[in-house]
């Protein structure tokens, strides 16, 4: 597709007419028009807050001319998974993985392998060929190969390590300690727990990235803990595969 057509179906799809589009972007209803007619193209700062009306990339309101991959950990990139700037802008070089609210998530290139490595070997790899091929590809990305301009001097790692050890001071019965945190799509772990009053609740936003982890409860059996954290919360719960039948445990705020 073509960006007059792009642009025309998100208005479309968002109940907007061109004059209220206009209004939104600070452009006139003429050239909402021409854009939809393909004579003109949007500029670079009125891409970006077509972007940000939209929640969609630059990449994909000019027709995605490029395939989008993290320079991070290498995912291909869609609009859904993109991560954000700090302002809310997408930033198109990294997954929400890797890159949440303008913070890096990884500071150690074999602890992101760790993580890829069950997720590839779940789509065909072996174990062997998945952590052959995540040591090739890492250095020739952006974020490492600039790791030393990136990166925060372990602060981000500093704050995780802290979680860590405010999660395992709690000492939650049956759940071992916990040694890792990695970074979850809110969409991917948002659960609905039922509460004793009845109601069934989700504690998390889809669109915003944590730190957590899944561990096998101390007394065996089917059900696992999950831990979930940020700069304002705890959240622990206990669940059978595939987060069946989830059991709030603990929320507390920091």
């Amino acid at each position: 597709m073509n960006a007059k057509d792009i642009i025309y179906e998100l208005r479309i799809k968002n109940n907007m007419s061109q004059d209220e589009l206009a209004e939104k972007v600070f452009v006139t209803r003429q050239a909402v028009s021409r854009w939809e007619n393909g004579d003109t193209v949007p500029n670079t700062e009125t891409l970006k807050l077509l972007s940000g009306l939209f929640n969609v990339s630059i990449n994909t309101l000019l027709g995605s001319p490029r395939q989008l991959t993290c320079q991070c950990c290498g995912m291909p990139l869609e609009d859904s998974i993109i991560g954000k700037d700090k302002d809310g802008a997408l930033n198109e070089d990294y997954c929400k993985w890797c890159y949440a609210d303008g913070q890096y998530t990884y500071s150690d290139m074999d602890e992101l392998i760790d993580v890829c490595v069950p997720h590839m070997t779940a789509q065909g790899f072996t174990e062997e060929q998945a952590r052959e091929y995540m040591k090739q590809k890492l250095p020739t990305l952006d974020y490492w190969k600039r790791y030393e301009e990136l990166s925060d001097n372990g602060e981000f790692e500093q704050f995780k390590q802290q979680l860590i050890k405010e999660i395992n001071d709690l000492r939650v019965e049956g759940m071992p300690k916990i040694e890792r945190l990695n970074a979850l799509v809110g969409s991917y772990v948002n659960l609905t727990y039922p509460l004793p009053s009845g109601v069934s609740v989700k504690f998390l936003d889809d669109n915003t990235t944590y730190l957590g982890n899944q561990l096998e409860s101390e007394f065996g059996g089917e059900r696992c803990f999950g831990v979930l954290a940020n700069m304002d919360f705890i959240l622990i719960c206990s669940y059978e595969e595939d987060g069946k039948n989830p059991e709030l445990l603990l929320y507390k705020k920091r």
